[in-house]
């Protein structure tokens, strides 16, 4: 019998995804834990792996399809010993409602008024199992929508003519496109959506025609803006500062590295202050328990282990590959660590549970030469820790100016949970052990 081969979930909340590129083509034998395929997420590509053995019969989904949905049928292997051809040709339970549908497409003509019939689409299993209505992605369909064009106006370019989202884009760049009728019930439901925000239109009528490319928003870029709108506007957000000096924690962090065991010609670490930085947070987190915790509606969440997430830029938005167990790692080990989720956050290769969750977050925009700021707080955490630029400033100490290397830190907290005083108490803590940093060796 076929074996059906389903767009899979890569995370608990994953619902679609875009099936970036094939690793196998129709005829191949595979194996079970082959690569067979890779599919984009919002922040992370991930490869998909042969569960069954068999020789691949279908590729029912194309490569560079978007907002594939989860379970929806995306490939058919044929067994061991069965017939290809056969199993092409619809041994499977989704092949076999596939027979039906030229019966449901010869009558779509009768049934015009039913707009989301998925007999319209040339590729008649991709239009019912991965979400397709009619001859367009859902993300091309939308974008019409928000740029108020006919998308039956528009000529595809995808696999059998199916408008995708570069086809939206080249007809908002060249105006081509005849507007949709429904255009200004979409534009008028925008603000509802986003009640805060101007709507699109609004704000292209503000700029002269040309003047401007639109850009349309990456799932990633989604996300960020969903879960930021969604912190500021449920978390009551407080904040704390402080300087803290940095001269002994330079200097044993290069007696650290001068003193690193090399290994093929290369140190077997090479420690940043970001390192360092990460573990006193985490110390600071085992020190002070209450401040380790996350706010649901019915209870407090007191966790047992500091995983200290770290913002790492990358093309497109951010990403917080965590350092789970930090308060237990030594600094050689959170270094190495970093440097390959850091590698493969910039590629998009995180696994989603290298990502998702974490207890506090600790964002350090120093080395871009910014001195202080103060960082939004991203459920489940309590708290996130801003770092400025390390500095050469001037302060008195008994009396008399001396020059220190310092920087400045701000710790935003969740005031449902974290509030000032115990804020406080935390930044003290962490500040301790970045001017005593002998502490975290011990």
């Amino acid at each position: 019998m076929p074996i059906n081969i389903t767009m899979p979930a890569l995370s608990p909340t994953m619902e679609e995804g875009n099936l970036a590129k094939w690793l196998v083509k129709e005829g191949d034998t595979v194996k079970s834990g082959d690569v067979i395929a890779e599919i984009e997420t919002d922040k992370a590509t991930m490869e998909v792996e042969a569960v069954d053995e068999g020789v691949v019969a279908k590729i029912v989904v194309p490569a560079g399809t978007e907002g594939v949905k989860v379970n929806s049928l995306i490939a058919i292997l044929a067994a061991d010993g069965e017939d290809v051809a056969a199993a092409a040709s619809g041994g499977g339970s989704a092949p076999k409602a596939e027979a039906k549908a030229p019966e449901a497409k010869a009558e779509a003509p009768k049934e015009a008024e039913k707009p989301a019939a998925p007999a319209a689409a040339p590729a008649v299993s991709v239009a019912r199992d991965n979400g397709f209505v009619g001859n367009a992605s859902p993300l091309a369909r939308r974008l019409a929508k928000e740029a108020g064009l006919d998308i039956k106006a528009i000529s595809g370019s995808g696999p059998n003519g199916r408008v995708i989202k570069r086809d939206i884009e080249k007809a908002v760049a060249s105006g081509g496109a005849k507007p949709a009728a429904a255009a200004a019930p979409a534009a008028a439901a925008a603000p509802a959506a986003a009640p805060k925000g101007m709507s699109e239109d609004a704000v292209l009528k503000l700029f002269d025609e040309g003047s401007y490319e639109l850009v349309p928003h990456d799932g990633m870029r989604k996300t960020i803006a969903k879960r930021l709108q969604e912190s500021k506007q449920t978390i009551p957000h407080f904040y704390v500062s402080v300087d803290v000096e940095l001269d002994a924690l330079l200097a044993l962090r290069a007696q650290l590295n001068d003193s690193a065991p090399r290994k093929e010609d290369k140190p077997a670490y090479k420690l940043s202050v970001n390192d360092m930085v990460i573990k006193a947070m985490a110390l600071a987190l085992r020190d002070v328990p209450d401040a380790n915790v996350s706010w649901t509606e019915t209870n407090m969440v007191k966790h047992k282990h500091a995983d200290v997430g770290v913002a790492v830029s990358i093309p497109g938005g951010l990403i917080t590959p965590i350092i789970r167990k930090a308060e237990t790692k030594t600094l050689s080990a959170i270094s190495n660590e970093m440097k390959d989720l850091g590698k493969r956050a910039k590629e998009r290769k995180l696994k989603p549970e290298e990502y998702q969750g974490g207890t506090t977050a600790v964002s350090n925009m120093g080395m871009m030469g910014v001195k202080n700021f103060a960082a939004v707080v991203n459920p489940p955490h309590a708290t996130i820790l801003a770092v400025g630029a390390g500095e050469e400033r001037v302060v008195v100490k008994k009396g008399e100016m001396v020059i220190v290397n310092a920087m400045t830190v701000t710790l935003s907290t969740d005031h449902r949970c974290v509030d000032g005083a115990l804020g406080a108490e935390l930044l003290g803590a962490f500040k301790r052990y970045i001017e005593n940093p002998m502490g975290m060796l011990v």
